[in-house]
């Protein structure tokens, strides 16, 4: 991956991961857990995106936090299958950081079969989130009474949808760097 592209993935998982932990702040208990993952998953993947040689962290590290991530997904599934993408996410970075490891840092080498049904998985989902924010539209961007009144006020709304579809294609761009 180019070193400029490389660093904005690196912003924008950051970003991303930010607010989600804002969001796990004001959350109620029910939605902090969900944030807070998104949060992880945010920040976990900043920085595995990293250029190589550029972070104390190494393979191993990650490795360790994104299986505690996918521990995490799974309890998240007690309050229903919609956070299995939680799941899914968690054991996509866990394995690319196995990779990571196995390369010993110099390229990511995958099982052809797990990357190429993950590029599957998450260009799904990127297209689908993606023409679910489109129709949305600016103001319908949040769900519920809280996107009525931040639409009513002027506000822009929940960023929450345009997070998870950034995350996705940050995602998707990692997997086809493997």
């Amino acid at each position: 991956m180019p070193l400029t592209l490389a660093w904005m993935l690196v912003a924008l998982c950051a970003a991303s991961g930010a607010y989600c932990l804002l969001r796990a702040r004001r959350a109620d208990r029910r939605g902090r857990g969900a944030a807070a993952g998104e949060a992880v998953m945010g920040f976990g993947m900043a920085a595995m995106a990293v250029p190589a040689g550029t972070g104390p962290w190494g393979p191993q590290v990650l490795l360790a936090v994104f299986c505690g991530a996918a521990v995490h997904a799974l309890w998240l599934l007690r309050g229903g299958v919609h956070h299995a993408h939680h799941l899914v996410g968690s054991l996509a970075m866990a394995y690319m950081a196995l990779a990571m490891a196995a390369g010993h840092g110099h390229g990511r080498a995958g099982l052809p079969a797990v990357t190429a049904a993950l590029l599957v998985y998450y260009a799904g989902y990127v297209l689908l989130g993606g023409a679910r924010l489109v129709a949305a539209g600016p103001a319908g961007a949040a769900d519920g009474a809280e996107g009525r009144a931040a639409a009513a006020s002027g506000g822009t709304g929940d960023l929450t949808p345009a997070c998870r579809l950034a995350m996705g294609t940050g995602m998707l761009a990692m997997l086809l760097a493997m």
